[in-house]
């Protein structure tokens, strides 16, 4: 590790920017989340990002092209899928495999034994927005103790339950129990825990989720950092969706406004290392929920941050903000979007090129800013000799 040297990723959960060449295998033909939000708002006010050259890498509605940008670009996956796990292995140098997705529910020998695991009986098993499974079968389940289990296009097995009904200690090990169950041909990319509260037409989700994720098929760059003595801080769900490999610490951040105030906590803490941060409030909260004046205003609190990190960064410091995947909310339907992600990267020595190129050139070159060593994994830096 090279002594000072300090890398901030910043994932903007679903800001996808534009479909990618194989978007219509997917349904998502014609998306563009940061694009189409705007339009939708009027034009986004983003004054930070837009410093750093937002509006250089795609049209983006009340975001103009600058010319002195930080490097941007858009960034595009090896493998499949479109989900956070997808989109953050691929951030970190790993293709996602195929992983089995479920529009018509799990099957039957999935479901017998996991009720013959758990005692508990099943709701839904369709797909579903989260917050609409709660309101249509959050009753059923106060009546019952029957657990609701959704899915959607991606590989995932969801499960939510009331905290007085199935206190989230116990909505954990059922989450395990279906982890220990779903491997081989149903080995789904994450198994996710719902705990909520609330009365019913007033159900919430609670802080508690957790993620049940599969180790990555194969090395990330998080894995060569920690055998080069280098400590990664995963904020947010970044800990679970790598399944703790790599990390030296992780940090609960279930929405924006933790995920930031611990990123910058950790940024006046630390003098070397990666923090690799998740913002989640443009997926989970506006996102699948179609809300664009949500969408907008999560965008604005992170401009804001960004506005604070700039301040805040040292010579030796590289942020890189990107996303994982997209979640276009006039799109039909509230799934994940099959997208490039933005990149913006500003660093010392920084000469403000386009670098369109892989999510995985991230990893790359936090690799390279960190170590002055690369890695035989894919992705190319974008740093430029530096």
């Amino acid at each position: 590790m090279i002594a000072g040297r300090r890398a901030f990723v910043i994932v903007l959960d679903a800001c996808g920017a534009g479909a990618l060449p194989d978007a219509d295998e997917y349904g998502d033909a014609g998306t563009n989340t940061l694009r189409h939000v705007g339009e939708a708002e009027g034009g986004l006010d983003l004054p930070t990002l837009a410093r750093l050259g937002l509006g250089n890498i795609i049209e983006v509605p009340g975001v103009a092209p600058v010319p002195d940008p930080a490097v941007h670009g858009r960034l595009a996956p090896l493998g499949h899928g479109k989900d956070t796990t997808t989109g953050h292995w691929e951030l970190m140098g790993v293709a996602a495999p195929h992983a089995p997705v479920y529009p018509q529910g799990f099957p039957p020998e999935v479901i017998d034994e996991f009720t013959a695991a758990t005692g508990r009986a099943i709701l839904c098993n369709e797909p579903r927005e989260g917050l609409r499974a709660l309101e249509e079968f959050g009753p059923e389940h106060l009546e019952t103790g029957a657990l609701i289990l959704y899915t959607s296009q991606d590989s995932v097995f969801q499960l939510a339950a009331h905290v007085d009904v199935v206190p989230e200690e116990e909505l954990y090990r059922h989450c395990a129990a279906a982890r220990a169950i779903l491997t081989d041909e149903h080995a789904v990319g994450r198994v996710i825990a719902r705990p909520f509260d609330g009365g019913q037409g007033a159900f919430e989700r609670t802080p508690g989720r957790r993620d049940f994720a599969l180790d990555p098929p194969a090395r990330t760059y998080l894995d060569e950092l920690a055998d080069h003595g280098g400590e990664v801080h995963a904020v947010g769900k970044v800990g679970q969706v790598f399944n703790g490999r790599g990390i030296a610490a992780a940090y609960s951040a279930p929405d924006n406004a933790l995920g930031i105030e611990v990123t910058e906590r950790l940024m006046g803490e630390l003098s070397e290392g990666l923090v690799f941060t998740n913002l989640v409030d443009t997926d989970q909260v506006f996102g699948h929920r179609k809300d664009t004046a949500g969408f907008h205003a999560a965008l604005r609190e992170i401009d804001a941050a960004v506005e604070r990190w700039l301040e805040a960064m040292r010579p030796d410091d590289l942020l890189v903000l990107t996303a994982d995947h997209g979640c276009d909310p006039t799109h039909p339907g509230t799934d994940h979007t099959r997208e490039f992600a933005p990149l913006l990267a500003t660093f010392r020595g920084q000469d403000g090129r386009r670098a369109d190129g892989l999510l995985a050139d991230v990893g790359a070159s936090v690799m390279l800013w960190l170590t002055g060593e690369g890695a035989e994994l894919p992705g190319e830096p974008f740093l430029n000799g530096v």
